[in-house]
């Protein structure tokens, strides 16, 4: 089986990250799909962006919680793109690939994005097009609740993968850090019928490792590199 290849944040490293450009390029280099990262503007609006506030991904300042979806537009998120929506993104790449949504409201866990997520993606009729992951797991039932048949991805930290905690959680996935993920855990997994999404990988050498194992998608931030990586295992 050869991994899926998912681009984090698009390809983000060659593009700025989370943009339509990063996503679009992430296509053009091969990838199975892209993976972004949503949270709520001011006014409650889904914005595409990593961080809490704008300083690092843009020539702007300020926490995104404080800013309307119209001032987090203005600003330069790179190469003069802008920073997207999320309904934006499934418009335009929604059955193009697989789209990882990453719910980052890890400052205000029980807000409510994931419902607004829910609602967006049954809307546009995208289930089948997106897994939903976090950190957080509390927002993995509220999200099954309303859209029961999306997948689940449960994003561990290094050395979290095998918490007592997470048997507490319904997830279809788990998104461990890729030094965690050895052959036991796969074999695992797969023996629960569970997915291995691994992030985030860059080094060639990692890449093959990985495949070898037969995980079921490797995140990273060069798909074309990743492809090729994985291309020389077999050839």
């Amino acid at each position: 089986m050869i991994p899926k290849i998912i681009a984090h944040r698009g390809a983000s490293g060659d593009a700025p990250e989370n943009t339509m450009a990063a996503f679009q390029l992430a296509l053009s280099q091969h990838a199975d799909g892209i993976e972004l990262d949503v949270m709520l503007s001011k006014e409650r609006e889904l914005a595409v962006i990593h961080d809490d506030t704008v300083d690092r991904t843009t020539n702007g300042s300020g926490r995104v919680r404080d800013m309307t979806l119209e001032e987090l537009k203005s600003l330069d998120a790179g190469e003069g793109q802008t920073i997207p929506t999320l309904a934006e993104v499934l418009a335009q790449f929604g059955g193009k690939c697989l789209i990882n949504i990453e719910l980052k409201n890890y400052s205000s866990i029980f807000d409510s994005l994931p419902i607004k997520v829910a609602d967006l993606v049954k809307s546009l009729g995208l289930s089948d097009s997106v897994i939903i992951s976090s950190f957080n797991p509390f927002n993995l039932p509220r999200f099954h609740r309303r859209l029961p048949e999306v997948d689940l991805g449960l994003i561990t930290l290094p050395q979290k993968d095998s918490l007592w905690l997470w048997r507490l959680f319904r997830y279809d996935a788990l998104h461990p850090y890729y030094s965690d993920v050895d052959h036991e855990l796969v074999a695992k997994l797969h023996a629960k019928n569970k997915q291995v999404n691994v992030w985030t990988v860059d080094e060639p050498q990692e890449i093959q490792r990985l495949g070898t194992l037969n995980v079921d998608s490797i995140i990273t931030n060069y798909p074309q590199r990743a492809r090729e990586s994985l291309e020389s295992i077999s050839s």
